[in-house]
């Protein structure tokens, strides 16, 4: 014969299935229903397909966010950032201009689109976008940390927007022959700033 319940062990055991229950509901709620009305679904899903290198698929989930939020200036960058992956400069270039539309103190934004001119072979104007950037944000001058670089594989660090900045202003105090803008192997080591998180 079994034993009446002990009114503690009730109200433990339906207190831990109320919490269970709560957990699931703001989960659901927090990261679908909630999300997907904001487009911070398709923010966050556009910032991993950048990360895995998927330009076009990044480019779709920004498209999707901006589509319902025209005026997302991070969807703006993404798409900036998605459209410069793909070689698409003279688009990302005016995505970049319609993110610094909506939010002019965005120093990402001008570190990203100063290597897109420097890469186009618009050096005044990326220094000015690198020089732009760091006063806005100092410690967009310091690249990327040692947890992003393990998970980039990047053994040493990349050079940064600081040292390009410096490189750039030195060659382009030189006369106009003795100016050497480009390296190739550093340049290509250069990889695009993103914003962390939520925007």
């Amino acid at each position: 014969m079994s034993e009446p319940a002990q009114p503690v062990g009730q109200f433990v055991k339906w207190l831990a299935v109320a919490t269970g229950v709560f957990v699931i509901a703001a989960t659901v709620y927090g990261y679908i229903i909630q999300d997907d009305e904001a487009g911070a679904l398709q923010y966050r899903l556009g910032n991993q397909r950048l990360e895995d290198g998927k330009y076009a698929e990044a480019l779709g989930e920004f498209r999707t966010l901006l589509g319902v939020n025209p005026g997302h200036a991070g969807g703006l960058f993404g798409e900036a950032l998605a459209l410069m992956g793909l070689g698409r400069n003279l688009e990302a270039l005016d995505a970049f201009e319609r993110a610094l539309r909506e939010k002019s103190d965005f120093g990402a934004v001008y570190a990203n689109r100063g290597i897109l001119q420097d890469r186009l072979g618009h050096h005044e104007a990326a220094l000015a976008d690198y020089r732009r950037a760091l006063a806005l944000d100092p410690e967009l001058g310091d690249g990327p940390g040692w947890l992003t670089r393990f998970l980039r594989n990047q053994y040493d660090s990349p050079p940064t927007i600081a040292d390009r900045a410096q490189y750039l202003e030195a060659e382009l105090s030189k006369p106009l022959g003795e100016r050497r803008l480009r390296l190739p192997e550093q340049d290509a080591e250069q990889r695009a700033y993103k914003v962390e998180g939520e925007f």
